[in-house]
């Protein structure tokens, strides 16, 4: 139970605890035997009534049960007698409950026997026993997860329950699962459209007022705190998906070719594209929430060009779930032509009913944009190209010069028009400030809680600020939200990691929301016998996260070393990147670089000096949302190395992630998986392009 503390172990108590497990496995050793010879008499199910009588966590004897009442119920016809088998096995499950309310089997036993529909149900009972359960532990899950079961089968209106939860938190501030109910209730009704529920400004508004009692009646109970978060989330996001970033952006002009001395004088108007050497075009599209159904229909493309392939829209997710934030494909040319050619492309997102977010809505912004592609087949005036001639080095020691950024590059995100924006925003944005101010005022300066929901509210500010262009008022949001982390970091050392992240995010909006700002750290540089890359530097700045990649998807070279991150996650946004540096940083699996292997342009990869390796058993890997956290999917590349002598299930993670690589240059010393026996052998396998692995020459 909540707030009970445990009491020692007693002599006499280890005593009758030793006497009662050999009764449990006696009486557990009968019921199997029953089981597996289908004994279903009377005494047989006494048996395992004793059994769960003294532990109902016996799944067995559940399922024996249930096999066992259908058995019997065969040879019942008269009602009176399947009512009473029927109440005989909700009796079993009151026993149960009465040891351990919070019994998974029991619960479950008890909504199978109701979904049977054998005997009219006695919702007065079963209604009564909640009110019974819940008098002694308010917050017990189980019991609240039976009674919406309960509601859904009688058809209670969800009005009805609302009210319930009300009841509840007026008892108790403090009940947590009452508030939670009461936001899974809300959100249908709201979603529904119901009488009274049409407004949700209206319905946030009085919930906001309701929450903001309990938060300043007790500030330390988390509860509220809970629910506030949610409501916020609800408040600071938008209605409807939107397209806030493409690439290529609107009026880009994309090259094959370029003139060196156009670079030097900075008045090059077009962009170098790597992949057009490989006669493709990626298009990326970038949603302010995680939608699925993008395809030929729902994205409309129109150009001169002529494609090898069908136009095919995939999910740049680490995740199997269908949704994702962001979406590509790949243009393959199969146009021919002898000397400069300009060609269009226009790409139209109408209103769809296909387009969906996670929530349900659907996509009713509609976008149109433009991009020209320059192809030169051959030309006096083109460069000889050779990337990776030299190894690219990477200079962190002296200072950045940002210089000569393209003047085609849109730092201005694709976005609605700044009117509708803000008209959708004004009320979310005067909720939360009302808000900011309010809990400013609070006592409690050492409140977690308080501190927490305070930097939430002021990054949404900023957020909103953001969507209606007001970039200028975001600079303050931006940093007390920055010196609110930096407090919790100090005050709740428990969960420094994740302070850590949220300041990350905070960060890197900071410094990649405006022009000014972005571009101390952007440049246009070129090597000898290169190409002009458009170059980022985010070095040195504790990043632990990585945040608003809808920002970077024109970059080509990004430098992250010298930072604290622990995983990628966000690049495969980045379609455009080349060249990728996080050395020295706290990656410690493959698994948390496997957004890498979704950009088909990535040539240049620097993994020195992190933790690859370090741990034998590393579990940090499972906290990462990729599948190769959980799964080993049989290919090709195992064979392979089983053939070179290579332990496989040392390297399983390894393997799923170098092959898919198509790197040029792999830095990787000064991990302690360099210095693992084959580990040299496994990557020169699965990476035939490799040219340099670690400054050596290797092809």
């Amino acid at each position: 139970m909540h707030g009970r503390p445990r009491r020692p172990a007693k002599p006499e108590d280890e005593g009758a605890a030793a006497a009662k497990a050999a009764k449990l496995r006696d009486l557990q050793g009968q019921v199997l035997h029953n089981h597996h010879s289908r004994t279903y008499t009377k005494e047989a199910l006494g048996l395992s009534f004793k059994l769960l009588e003294i532990n109902p966590e016996a799944y067995t004897a559940w399922n024996y049960r249930k096999l066992a009442f259908q058995h019997n119920l065969r040879d019942l016809s008269d009602p009176e007698a399947i009512k009473s088998a029927v109440d005989d096995e909700l009796r079993v499950v009151e026993v149960a409950l009465r040891q351990n309310p919070k019994s998974y089997g029991a619960w479950y036993h008890r909504k199978w026997l109701l979904n049977q529909k054998l005997a009219p149900v006695d919702f007065k009972r079963e209604f009564g026993l909640l009110d019974k359960l819940l008098k002694v532990d308010a917050r017990n899950f189980h019991g609240w997860n039976y009674r919406r079961f309960l509601a859904r089968f009688l058809g209670v209106p969800d009005e009805e329950e609302l009210k319930y939860t009300m009841d509840k938190i007026s008892d108790n501030f403090s009940n947590y699962s009452a508030w939670h109910n009461r936001s899974i209730l809300l959100s249908n009704l709201l979603m529904q459209q119901n009488k009274g529920f049409e407004s949700k400004q209206k319905i946030f508004s009085e919930e906001f007022e309701l929450v903001i009692q309990a938060l300043f009646t007790d500030p330390s109970d988390q509860s509220g705190w809970f629910y506030h978060l949610w409501l916020l989330a609800q408040t600071s996001t938008p209605e409807k998906p939107r397209l806030i970033a493409s690439w290529p952006s609107n009026g880009a002009k994309l090259s094959s070719s370029f003139v060196r001395e156009k670079v030097e004088q900075n008045t090059l108007s077009s962009i170098w594209c790597y992949s057009l050497q490989e006669r493709i075009v990626p298009i990326v599209l970038y949603f302010d929430e995680p939608v699925k159904g993008l395809n030929p229909s729902s994205v409309k493309l129109r150009s001169d060009l002529v494609f090898a392939k069908d136009i095919h829209w995939r999910p740049l997710s680490v995740t199997d779930s269908g949704y994702s934030n962001c979406w590509a494909t790949q243009l393959e040319i199969a146009n021919e032509w002898n000397d400069l050619h300009q060609f269009s492309v226009e790409v139209s997102i109408p209103c769809s009913d296909d387009i969906v977010s996670r929530s349900g809505s659907h996509y009713n912004c509609p976008v149109h944009f433009s991009f020209s592609i320059e192809l030169m087949n051959c030309g006096d005036t083109a460069e000889d190209i050779d990337l990776f001639r030299d190894p690219i080095s990477w200079d962190c020691s002296e200072p950045f010069q940002p210089h000569g950024i393209n003047n085609s590059i849109s730092f201005d995100q694709l976005k609605t028009s700044s009117e509708l924006v803000q008209e959708d925003s004004k009320w979310h944005l005067e909720r939360l400030s009302d808000e900011i101010e309010l809990f400013r005022e609070l006592p409690d300066e050492n409140s977690k809680f308080l501190k927490l929901t305070l930097a939430r509210l002021l990054c949404a500010c900023a957020a909103i600020k953001s969507r209606g262009r007001s970039l200028a008022e975001r600079k303050g949001y931006c940093e007390e939200a920055l010196a609110l982390l930096s407090d919790l970091i100090h005050l709740d050392p428990s969960h420094k990691r994740y302070y850590e992240d949220e300041r990350s995010l905070v960060l890197m909006d900071q410094l990649t929301c405006n022009m000014e700002t972005f571009m101390k750290h952007c440049s246009v540089q070129v090597q000898p016998n290169s190409a002009p890359m458009n170059h980022v530097q985010l070095c040195r700045l504790s990043l632990t996260r990585i945040g608003f990649a809808e920002r970077l998807l024109w970059v080509q070279v990004l430098d992250l070393s010298h930072n604290s991150l622990r995983s990628v996650e966000g690049l495969e946004a980045c379609q455009q990147l080349v060249c990728l540096n996080v050395s020295n940083n706290q990656i410690s699996n493959f698994t948390a670089l496997e957004s890498l292997t979704k950009i088909i342009s990535l040539k240049v990869l620097d993994l020195s000096f992190n933790m690859i390796g370090a741990h034998s058993i590393d579990t940090t890997r499972y906290i990462c949302s990729s599948p190769f956290s959980h799964k080993i999917e049989a290919c090709e590349a195992f064979e392979e190395c089983q053939q070179k002598d290579i332990n496989v299930e040392d390297y399983w993670e390894a393997i799923l992630f170098f092959k898919s690589a198509n790197l040029t240059q792999l830095d990787i010393k000064g991990n302690a998986v360099a210095n693992k026996e084959n580990f040299r052998t496994l990557v020169l396998t699965l990476i035939p392009s490799l040219k340099w692995l670690d400054g050596e020459c290797v092809h």
